[in-house]
């Protein structure tokens, strides 16, 4: 998942602060994402990795370390592995949703194959592996190692969840938690860790990470109902027409009467969608507040990733983390 424009100047501002290096991070990515004996690896992963993201996952592992006051290397090894992992489950994300569309430009899977992606997918894993070693830090790879896994379990998740109403709050919230949050919240943690931060240190940016990340899922579900295409890169009622069991849906489902619901299982889980279903879809969500209670999750989420940095003394880069956090359910509000 891109960040939004909404997000733009927090992370603007975060990469002027950390741009020297953000600098080495990307020569570490490009240095590490060579193969000598398979050049279609360098081709895949730099069409992905060059294709203008925001490198905001990195960038939280830098800010992290800069606000916990470390001075070392390592802190540019881990931003690189947090972006290998992202880019890894992008490519493999890409294949298992048939997409051919990223960024604004054609997946890999499609100027490719999906053998291709897995597998590249498949090495920058390994690479992003390598790096974590290289820290030194058994805590680190514990750390990174487990987020891998959980993002995994949260795609696992989302395969046998989608399209299937049966799916409520606390198995969405567990989706969101490994495909997005996890790697959020495993940035940030190791960004402490490196540091050498206290225990309550690191648990806070864990938190904040986990928080920012689910705030950020809820707001993009709630974008895909009513926000602009150019905020959110994709047309209005893309999750209807792709069938996907969004927050707004989920509590709509959650309050609906024996014809709302049999509305429900025809467009989403047998698909059978007709003209004039989105708009039909919309006010059902705007009669039962669904679009509202997200909204309100979604703040209850940001504050709580605002809150966990008290536990951090005053600085521009805590400013900044705290702004970043407003930035993405301000275009929701």
């Amino acid at each position: 998942m891109s960040l939004d424009t909404a997000a733009v100047k927090p992370v603007e501002r975060l990469s002027s602060v950390l741009a020297p290096d953000m600098e080495q991070v990307n020569l570490l990515i490009r240095e590490r994402m060579a193969s000598e004996h398979a050049p279609r690896i360098p081709e895949i992963s730099a069409h992905l990795i060059e294709a203008g993201g925001k490198r905001l996952r990195p960038m939280l592992t830098l800010a992290a370390a800069r606000m916990c006051g470390y001075e070392g290397p390592h802190h540019i090894h881990l931003a690189a592995t947090v972006e290998f992992i992202h880019t890894a489950t992008l490519l493999h994300d890409d294949v298992v949703d048939e997409s051919d569309k990223r960024r604004g430009r054609p997946t890999a899977n499609l100027l490719w194959d999906n053998k291709s992606s897995v597998l590249v997918g498949d090495y920058l894993f390994a690479r992003s592996f390598q790096l974590m070693i290289e820290t030194g830090s058994l805590k680190v790879l514990d750390i990174l190692a487990n987020a891998s896994a959980t993002i995994a379990e949260g795609e696992v998740l989302q395969l046998t969840a989608a399209r299937n109403l049966a799916t409520d709050e606390s198995v969405y919230l567990k989706i969101v938690r490994g495909k997005t949050a996890a790697l959020f919240s495993a940035a940030t943690e190791v960004g402490g860790v490196v540091a050498g931060a206290s225990d309550a240190q690191v648990r806070a940016l864990f938190t904040y990470g986990d928080a920012l990340g689910i705030a950020f899922q809820i707001a993009d579900d709630l974008l895909d109902y009513g926000g602009a295409s150019m905020q959110t890169g994709k047309n209005i009622g893309d999750d209807f027409r792709e069938r996907k069991l969004t927050l707004p849906v989920i509590k709509a489902v959650a309050r609906a009467d024996a014809e709302e619901r049999a509305f429900w299982v025809r467009t989403i889980e047998k698909g059978k969608q007709e003209d004039g279903d989105l708009e039909h879809a919309l006010a059902l969500l705007d009669r039962h507040g669904a679009m509202e209670a997200a909204r309100a999750d979604a703040n209850v989420w940001t504050n709580r990733a605002k809150t966990a940095l008290a536990a951090h003394p005053p600085s521009d880069l805590r400013d900044m983390l705290i702004e970043l956090a407003n930035y993405v359910v301000a275009r929701i509000n």
